[in-house]
């Protein structure tokens, strides 16, 4: 049976969608931007900034349902500007230890609300 987890300090979803789906052992989160979870607004102008926001909203996902970091076996990020990757990748790699996870990293036109990147994961228990 899926599972819908939602965190309280993660922004709420803008959308008919949930913040993660846990099926069995595996947690589905979806696409997060750079969003306060406490105003609903953008948070920071610049990709590194970005970048933090969103994997920590992620990892409060991760935690609600009782996972880590550690459990994300696979990631994607969209990024409005592939040229911001080495930045994004840096902030990417503090979050993450080895072995990292599956990524796939991809530019796209744009993004909800003007965000310069959005990450989803799937972790696994």
């Amino acid at each position: 049976m899926n599972q819908a987890i939602h965190s309280e300090k993660a922004p709420a979803a803008i959308g008919p969608y949930s913040q993660a789906i846990l099926a069995g052992n595996t947690l589905y989160i979806s696409g997060q931007i750079a969003l306060s979870g406490e105003t609903g607004e953008l948070v920071g102008a610049d990709i590194e900034t970005q970048t933090r926001k969103v994997l920590t909203n992620i990892g409060y996902i991760l935690h609600e349902a009782g996972f880590d970091y550690t459990d994300v076996v696979k990631t994607t990020v969209f990024l409005k500007d592939m040229g911001e990757f080495v930045a994004m990748n840096g902030v990417y790699a503090s979050f993450f230890k080895e072995p990292y996870p599956a990524r796939a990293a991809i530019e796209i036109a744009a993004l909800p609300k003007g965000a310069r990147v959005e990450i989803e994961a799937v972790a696994v228990k």
